[in-house]
């Protein structure tokens, strides 16, 4: 079965980490980009970052460029995004994407608040 599922998410306080993981089944994620996106309430969703397949070149939304860092482990086939010095405006459901299959994991909440 081709899926992604994620985990990691949780409440946090601001200034807090998070490391959230994807983990991928059924086809080998290492020969794909890799997206996070991330949906707040009443928002659209928006990408938060990506990471190519060899090159392993990243890029980021700016709001986040600096904080979050994406990464891939090709041997456990799965994805990650290190989240630091969390804001409130990152309250969101992310989600862990392979755009080019149009593969979307269920999703896992970060909320952060004091």
């Amino acid at each position: 079965q081709v899926q992604l599922v994620e985990s990691g998410g949780d409440l946090v306080q601001p200034g807090g980490s998070l490391r959230l993981s994807c983990a991928a089944s059924g086809f080998d994620s290492f020969n794909y980009r890799m997206s996070w996106y991330r949906q707040a309430p009443g928002k659209e969703r928006e990408l938060v970052a990506s990471i190519t397949a060899r090159t392993r070149s990243t890029n980021y939304l700016d709001s986040v460029q600096g904080r979050f860092t994406i990464s891939r482990d090709n041997a456990k086939n799965s994805v990650y995004l290190q989240m630091n010095s969390l804001k409130l405006e990152d309250t969101a459901v992310y989600y862990c994407s392979s755009p080019a299959l149009l593969l979307w994991g269920q999703g896992t909440q970060v909320t952060v608040s004091s």
